[in-house]
């Protein structure tokens, strides 16, 4: 009988195990794009430009211009590179705050650039503070709307007295 129950416990384990793993994620990079759940993409306009992220099942971004992605023991993005304006490599280096990102660094025309964040009570970035070679400028983000799993799929922001609209489309695995 304490065989039968053993291996029908082994049984039940082996059949557990895949899903378990399912729902967990390795990597972080669903929130470093301030989503939660089990993203598969998201498609962003802002600004006339149009991006889109992929993400596999364990998290892991992909999106054109990304280069290497440096992570902690945790899964959390410690920096990456990514191609920017007239196709300039830059580094980005992140610090996170339970489970959020705080503080973006990165370098960008031979200028120091420090992004700091606040999140509102939904998760959301309130607002961004950053600060280019002295100069500090904030970014206050509004009007969000979001979609059934509570990620933002609309927002508005103002920045050196212009107003922009940003949306994006989430889709999700199953």
């Amino acid at each position: 009988m304490k065989k039968t129950m053993k291996k029908a416990l082994m049984m039940l384990a082996l059949l557990v195990a895949p899903i378990a793993m399912q729902a967990q994620t390795k990597f972080h990079d669903v929130e470093l794009n301030e989503c939660t759940g089990p993203v598969k993409s998201i498609s962003t306009s802002f600004m006339g430009r149009d991006q889109v992220t992929t993400f596999s099942q364990d998290g892991k971004m992909q999106r054109e211009g990304m280069g290497e992605v440096v992570y902690d023991e945790n899964g959390y993005a410690k920096s990456v590179e990514m191609e920017g304006m007239q196709g300039q490599k830059m580094k980005i280096n992140y610090t996170w705050e339970n489970g959020k990102v705080k503080t973006q660094t990165m370098d960008m025309m031979g200028q120091g650039v420090t992004i700091t964040l606040s999140y509102n009570d939904k998760g959301a970035i309130a607002a961004q503070s950053m600060n280019f070679g002295g100069q500090e400028m904030s970014t206050p983000y509004t009007d969000y709307k979001y979609d059934d799993h509570g990620n933002w799929i609309y927002r508005k922001s103002s920045m050196m007295g212009r107003d922009m609209e940003q949306s994006r489309t989430i889709t999700y695995y199953e």
